[in-house]
């Protein structure tokens, strides 16, 4: 079993804070009641022009939901538009299903807190000790470009808070900026592979590739076997490569609360 070692203060301007892969994780047995944790959600439902219907993974927020409760974090839910966001129905079928999604079935206080997420615009970085967003397509359409997102991320890194995103969710890191530089610039990242991408025949329907993008944006890129679970952590910044990776990155982030 891998643990994350993590410097107790760390400082997002630092370039060269240590990064950990983690394709090997420790679950969280400490609790950390009283951290309260901002979980963020997609309330995009289309496609692009294909007809068919995406929004968020479920295991995606199913996993890292129940990492997040079992250690005794205080969960907040919210997305751009409120309410309910739109589950990808192919993250709901038979083959998806996992230990996580199926406790989330049989939840019905977990279903009624997604079914009335907060607005996205509501929140505010000081109400919250950390950001965690689920992926899924639907991110790549609506969060990524949102304003309230983008100044989130900001704020929260700026007041050394920790941002963590899973899969597609690394492409919210596209906009956000801290004293003019991509706040991936310098950092070790990852998401959802161009290879992923190819395999479930989306590449020229996303509207960017979330490999790509990091690159582009200065991250340095790296990555583990396609879906297999890989999890990096640079300084604030905790990333997770692919579905498989969710409940590892959920771990990361209550690990790096401990010692900030």
């Amino acid at each position: 079993m891998c643990r994350m070692q993590v410097p107790h203060r760390i400082n997002f301007a630092e370039t060269h804070a240590a990064t950990h892969p983690l394709p090997i994780y420790s679950l969280t047995t400490e609790r950390i009641t009283m951290k309260k944790i901002l979980m963020l959600l997609t309330s995009h439902d289309q496609l692009g022009n294909t007809g068919a219907k995406t929004g968020f993974w479920l295991e995606e927020f199913a996993a890292p939901y129940y990492a997040f409760k079992d250690a005794g974090a205080a969960i907040t839910l919210a997305s751009p538009l409120g309410g309910q966001p739109p589950l990808d129905p192919k993250s709901d079928d038979a083959a998806s299903q996992t230990d996580a999604t199926r406790r989330f079935k049989a939840d019905a206080d977990a279903q009624a807190l997604l079914a009335s997420t907060h607005k996205l615009s509501d929140m505010s970085a000081g109400a919250f000790d950390a950001v965690f967003y689920p992926g899924g397509h639907g991110p790549l359409w609506d969060l990524a470009e949102d304003k309230n997102s983008i100044a989130l991320i900001e704020a929260m890194l700026t007041a050394g808070k920790p941002v963590a995103t899973v899969c597609h969710a690394p492409g919210v890191l596209r906009h956000p900026k801290i004293g003019g530089k991509s706040v991936v610039n310098g950092k070790t990242v990852t998401g959802f592979t161009n290879t992923e991408e190819a395999a479930v025949g989306l590449t020229d329907v996303v509207p960017f590739l979330v490999e790509d993008m990091l690159k582009s944006n200065g991250g340095s890129y790296s990555k583990g076997a396609d879906w297999q679970p890989y999890v990096l952590t640079d300084g604030l910044l905790i990333t997770g490569q692919n579905p498989a990776s969710s409940e590892p990155a959920a771990h990361a982030l209550l690990d790096l609360l401990k010692k900030l």
